[in-house]
């Protein structure tokens, strides 16, 4: 049985590439977005993308604590406490030494994300090829897990707030679930507006939101300066060591404090690490302690306040204000997961891991500020179904946590692996972060697999699909790149024959995009054999993808007259980072301006671009199940046009080609 979609011949760029020193220099490098604006403005920025999930976890984590399990952990003094030192330790051992002190320091030119950190690793093992396939896999379960604590965030965090009407005004707790929907719809309706003007505008909401924590929580605190001592580390061990089954089942809700914190490093090309790190340790981390110190004083004062122990901590008559503030955060702390599934997306892609989709770039300036219609629209339905399917955060709740751990054990994974290979940590170094990281989230990791028959499917589920999807692209683009190389034959005999008999020439440019000079693109062959003319200048582009996020433009091109000076056919070699707009004839003119090609190539601006497309043929042949053929070519119909994807003037562009079997 054969089936057929259109798939685009062209293909995204193509990882790894050996870096290969331009000729000539182009332009000098953008400078980082950092050194660009003001460090208070990006400060704020920041607070407004990136703490948004991390920083409205004290509206449920404290609270799932004492309601999992039918009350195993008690309101009483040393499971308070206990709880309160886990829950700090967890934060600085997670968040601020690992994330912000140690892994933010292994970004790749600036980006984070597991893709990004996955990369890094490539490239400083790259000559390893088991180790560096087996990364990859590591590297895409890592996404799928971020995909499906992308989908769960924004539910639960909207939810949490809005439920506070309960709190409030009891009548009104029918109409939670519709106005978290309404809610949730405004959120991804201005996604296409961009994240830096969504975080300029929530970065004050979020200043406001953390001095609200702040103030509330260090109201709790004067009334019992006693809670201060749960900050101990004695008080969790004596938790674990008097209670260990409790305290287990507790990690499963303690957890949610440190939810946000694989965003957090995601969103880090967005702003930079020295803006983050500043906000976190000036702002962020002082409210978030304060307010769970408040949070137990309140409980130990009131053990009946457990029900809802962040409104209850607020005085009756700013109940309903800080509702209302608390929906403005949790729709913040939704963004922070959407702009990092919109950069880790869009590493995908150029990573050969997703079909090519559309991007957008929301800002002149910032590389890493994009917009993804298409995953927005994704993660939009995803979310919907998520929220009216469980209705309310408790039931949430019990489905978060898997995917978050997992993602924070591959992380660290990948972390001791930098380690070794770039930082040169020694034996030692490398088992005490294991134990220090590892440890902790593995017991995490352990408390909340308990949870899979409860709704922790879920995440499990989501990741599964993604996983699916995105290995199933990855060995159909290489087996159809197989079948297409048989086609295409060889391009320096192909070139080599047209030497030897030459063609009539017609004016123009011709640009043929082609993922590399090994091979004859099918649209070049197609027009020879059919029209028996060439165009005055024929030009072959490849378009790679390297293992880091920006190649200055001085470093991406070569040029190759393969073999022939006096033919004026060449071909182009440019290395994009994955987090650079591929776009082809904006390369094409800075390559020109540069001069590096052979004969005074005229204005690429009128060139003619022909993609080389054909339908993709389902067949019996080994190499792929059926099933993931069936899905391969349901991926390829629907991915993004590479006229489109290429940046290609859609009035000179021209689609030529021959099927090709999968």
């Amino acid at each position: 049985m054969t089936g057929s979609s259109r798939a685009p011949g062209v293909t995204p760029p193509r990882p790894p590439a050996p870096r290969s020193p331009a000729p000539r220099s182009a332009d000098p490098p953008a400078a980082h977005p950092a050194r660009r604006a003001g460090a208070g403005g990006l400060v704020l920025a920041a607070l407004g993308i990136v703490f948004g999930d991390i920083g409205t976890s004290p509206l449920y984590a404290l609270q799932t604590v004492f309601s999992i399990d039918h009350g195993a952990v008690r309101p009483t003094q040393g499971d308070v406490y206990g709880v309160i030192s886990m829950m700090f330790w967890s934060v600085t051992l997670i968040v601020s030494v690992k994330y912000v002190g140690v892994l933010m320091r292994a970004d790749n030119d600036g980006e984070g994300g597991v893709m990004a950190l996955t990369a890094l690793v490539r490239r400083l093992y790259g000559s390893r090829r088991r180790r560096t396939g087996l990364l990859v896999v590591v590297g895409i379960l890592g996404v799928s897990l971020f995909y499906g604590d992308s989908l769960i965030t924004p539910a639960i965090s909207v939810l949490s707030a809005v439920e506070g009407v309960h709190v409030a005004t009891p009548a009104l707790g029918h109409v939670v679930v519709p106005v978290a929907a309404v809610i949730i719809t405004a959120l991804f309706a201005v996604q296409r507006f961009g994240t830096g003007r969504v975080g300029f505008l929530f970065g004050p909401v979020m200043l406001l939101w953390f001095a609200a924590l702040a103030v509330a929580g260090l109201h709790g605190v004067l009334t019992q300066p006693d809670v201060l001592t749960g900050l101990s580390p004695t008080y969790a061990v004596l938790f674990i060591a008097e209670h260990p089954g409790t305290a287990f089942i507790a990690m499963g809700a303690i957890v949610l404090v440190i939810t946000g914190a694989e965003a957090l490093y995601a969103d880090m090309g967005h702003f930079g690490r020295q803006p983050i790190l500043r906000a976190w340790f000036a702002v962020v981390l002082p409210a978030l302690t304060l307010n769970y110190l408040g949070q137990a004083a309140l409980i130990l004062h009131h053990p009946e306040s457990v029900s809802s122990p962040f409104f209850l901590l607020v005085p009756a008559w700013a109940r309903l204000p800080m509702v209302l503030l608390a929906t403005a955060a949790t729709v913040i702390a939704s963004q922070a997961v959407i702009s990092g599934a919109f950069s880790l997306s869009r590493q995908a892609v150029q990573l050969g891991l997703l079909p090519p989709v559309t991007v957008r770039q929301t800002s002149e300036h910032e590389a890493g500020q994009i917009y993804l219609p298409g995953v927005n629209a994704f993660l939009f339905v995803g979310v919907l179904v998520v929220m009216l399917s469980f209705r309310s955060a408790e039931r949430l709740a019990t489905a978060y946590g898997v995917s978050v751990t997992g993602a924070l054990v591959i992380d660290t994974v990948l972390l001791l692996m930098v380690a070794r290979a770039l930082w040169h940590w020694r034996p030692w170094q490398l088992a005490l972060a294991a134990v220090a990281f590892g440890g902790l989230e593995v017991t995490f990791l352990s408390a909340n697999l308990s949870k899979v028959a409860h709704g922790g499917w879920l995440p499990l589920a989501i990741a599964l699909a993604v996983f699916t999807v995105m290995t199933t692209w990855r060995r159909g683009r290489e087996i159809v790149a197989a079948n297409r190389r048989r086609q295409e034959g060889s391009l320096a005999d192909f070139v080599e024959d047209l030497y030897r008999r030459p063609l009539p020439r017609v004016p123009g440019i011709a640009v043929f995009p082609h993922p590399g000079k090994d091979t004859t693109p099918l649209a070049l062959r197609a027009n020879v054999e059919h029209n028996k003319v060439l165009h005055h200048d024929v030009l072959i582009v490849s378009a790679t993808s390297a293992n880091v996020p920006h190649v200055p433009v001085a470093e991406r091109f070569e040029v190759d007259d393969l073999g022939h000076t006096d033919d004026r056919i060449q071909h182009l070699a440019i290395r994009f980072g994955f987090s650079d707009d591929p776009n082809l004839p904006e390369a094409l003119h800075h390559a020109c301006e540069a001069g590096l090609f052979e004969g005074g190539l005229v204005d690429a601006s009128v060139a003619s671009y022909f993609l080389s497309r054909g339908p993709i043929r389902r067949t019996s042949a080994r190499g792929m199940a059926q099933w993931r053929k069936v899905l391969f070519l349901v991926l390829a119909h629907n991915a993004a046009d590479p006229a489109a994807y290429f940046g290609l003037p859609v009035h000179r562009t021209v689609t030529m080609g021959s099927p090709v079997d999968v």
